[in-house]
């Protein structure tokens, strides 16, 4: 197993090809912020008479 094997990691660099076991990157990307947004809960207004 190595470089020639078309299963291993190695052999997916090697021949420049994607699969299970060398997953492409998804192009979506969180922002940071909007990902920080969701996490917090939500602030209460003070209601002022």
């Amino acid at each position: 197993m190595g470089k020639g094997d078309q299963r291993s990691r190695r052999g997916k660099i090697w021949r420049g090809t994607f699969g299970k076991r060398r997953p492409k990157r998804s192009k979506r990307v969180v922002p940071v912020a909007a990902a920080a947004d969701e996490k917090k809960p939500a602030k209460k207004e003070a209601a002022t008479e």
